[in-house]
């Protein structure tokens, strides 16, 4: 093989020069330009680089003058959920106060001898050697020192122990300082609900100067007497949970659970005076 392109190269090279001469005329009479095809081969790249770059100029720009109005539209949306999220907050409160409007209702019909007074709990002091909630109604609201404090379902909480203008103190049942009257409602017998500091870590109260032949039982309910005058009777206070004796081994007292929920309750009612 390398003997025949020794011995016929001249002719191979003649034969390619026509051949390409041919093609050159042949692409001449058909209107086909080389140079410009090999130009439009070189010229390529170039446009596709130049694409990229009128790209590019096109995105940086959106971005540069489009910024404003997307940041725009980033805080009307803003907005529109807090005003959303102010509605849905005004209708839960609505939907509280439609619950108290109710609860009061009830309480109306089921004690239609006393007056109330709606309130919230602002503040809590529970600490080992007392309990008290403040309360955002005062005075002003008709509340005086001595009235007592329930919950929504009449369960008593406290008396109100400090009332200024615009806001009071409730010294709960808890408290060791808060003696109130009470009565065992199955047996109708009389005694001393009073707070006890060791009861009160335990969330007890404590029900004292029991009658010695009271026959009570876990689970008998606690109400105020209202003896003296000063507190409403009938109010409920919780349910005997054990019955105790005195370190004398003969007096006796019991340990109350109250109704209720002292450390959880948020909105309350104050009985008032006429």
């Amino acid at each position: 093989m390398k003997r025949f392109f020794q011995n016929n190269g001249g002719l191979l090279l003649l034969a390619a020069v026509l051949l390409a001469a041919v093609l050159t005329l042949g692409a001449y009479i058909l209107g086909y330009d080389p140079l410009g095809g090999a130009m439009e081969l070189l010229a390529t790249p170039f446009r596709t680089a130049s694409a990229a770059v009128t790209n590019w100029t096109q995105e940086q720009y959106d971005r540069t003058f489009r910024y404003d109005e997307q940041a725009a539209e980033i805080e009307r949306l803003r907005q529109r959920v807090a005003e959303l999220e102010r509605d849905a907050i005004a209708g839960q409160d609505a939907v509280r106060e439609n619950e108290r409007m109710k609860d009061l209702l009830g309480l109306h019909e089921e004690r239609p001898e006393l007056q109330y007074r709606d309130a919230e709990v602002v503040r809590r002091s529970d600490s080992n050697w007392s309990s008290n909630l403040t309360l955002d109604r005062g005075t002003a609201g008709g509340v005086e020192v001595n009235d007592c404090v329930i919950d929504q379902y009449g369960y008593l909480i406290g008396v109100v122990t400090q009332a200024d203008l615009n806001s009071c103190v409730v010294t709960t049942v808890l408290d060791p300082a808060l003696e109130v009257g009470a009565r065992v409602a199955r047996t109708d017998e009389d005694a001393i609900l009073e707070g006890d500091f060791t009861l009160m870590l335990d969330g007890l109260t404590r029900l004292s100067f029991l009658p010695e032949e009271a026959k009570l039982v876990t689970g008998d309910q606690v109400i105020t007497s209202g003896l003296g005058g000063v507190y409403p009777s009938g109010l409920v206070v919780g349910a005997i949970r054990t019955l105790c004796v005195e370190e004398d081994g003969i007096t006796r007292y019991a340990q109350v659970e109250p109704a209720a929920d002292i450390g959880g309750v948020q909105y309350v009612y104050v009985i008032v005076d006429d």
